[in-house]
């Protein structure tokens, strides 16, 4: 059997690499006004927070729709007997929603969606290993198990240096976002539940980083295998100061440099930094 890989654009997964490996990518997209954008595709990162500093108003995100992710499958379907869909979580964007329906509506390929249950590069983990699994003849449900395998140990936590953006964009709850703001702390966020809650509370921009690489030090100091992402809003030199200060002292653990693209950095705003990693 034949498994193709799919995805949606918020994996940020650069293009070189998508095409290297045959990955395929439904955009979602940000829109300003009216001018209607496909993240990876018609914007790049740097111009949409280009554009985001000059903008009045957040810009809205909005998936792709069924129709779209139809006709996809339908031309993966000429080379392909089956997908692996992985998309970002289904409890901030219906893009996975989407695909499922997709999924049943198509003849001819057999989809299996998979909710990667938070964003970004964690979500492209999945992407990269259902890569390496299909070019191993895995069979599509070798695949799916092995991803949720890896669920149970993927981590991902980010920090804003501003709430308001998620707040306004409804994937943080108003109270807290006003309290954030209010007594000015710099809360470290995660997914709990397919949804972007704080996990704590922490009064500076360098505590609350400090507070992740602790975390994740834990996890590195096991002497597992383990891959890692650093992950920047607009400021690729914040996230490389990370990973420098991470391969210090592991200098043998996988490591790379991500990005919050159009959509998520819709919700995120400038300057947000995150990190995520798994175990092998």
């Amino acid at each position: 059997m034949k498994v193709a890989v799919m995805t949606d654009s918020t994996a940020y997964i650069p293009k070189e690499i998508r095409d290297k490996h045959d990955i395929h990518m439904v955009p979602l997209s940000v829109s300003f006004n009216e001018e209607v954008y496909r993240e990876e595709i018609d914007l790049t990162t740097e111009e949409f927070y280009e554009k985001m500093s000059q903008a009045k108003e957040l810009p809205k995100t909005s998936q792709p729709s069924i129709g779209f992710i139809t006709e996809t499958f339908q031309k993966i379907a000429e080379d392909y007997d089956a997908v692996i869909s992985i998309h970002l979580s289904s409890g901030i964007s219906g893009t996975y929603q989407a695909a499922a329906s997709a999924g049943e509506m198509i003849e001819g390929l057999n989809v299996y969606p998979f909710d990667s249950e938070l964003s970004c590069m964690a979500q492209g983990f999945y992407v990269l290993e259902a890569v390496r699994l299909a070019k191993q003849n895995k069979t599509p449900e070798e695949i799916i198990e092995r991803l949720k395998q890896m669920k149970q140990t993927m981590t991902a936590y980010f920090m804003v240096d501003d709430l308001t953006n998620l707040q306004r964009g409804g994937r943080l709850n108003g109270a807290q976002a006003f309290i954030g703001s209010l007594l000015q702390v710099k809360p470290i966020l995660h997914f709990v539940d397919k949804i972007i809650v704080p996990f704590e509370k922490i009064r500076t921009r360098k505590k609350a980083i400090n507070r992740i690489m602790s975390m994740l030090d834990e996890d590195a100091s096991q002497g597992k295998g383990m891959e890692v992402s650093f992950i920047h809003g607009n400021n690729e030199q914040a996230a490389k100061d990370l990973e420098n200060r991470f391969k210090e002292k592991y200098p043998n653990i996988d490591t790379n440099i991500s990005y919050f693209g159009p959509v998520i950095g819709t919700h995120l705003g400038n300057n947000a930094i995150g990190v995520c990693w798994y175990m092998k």
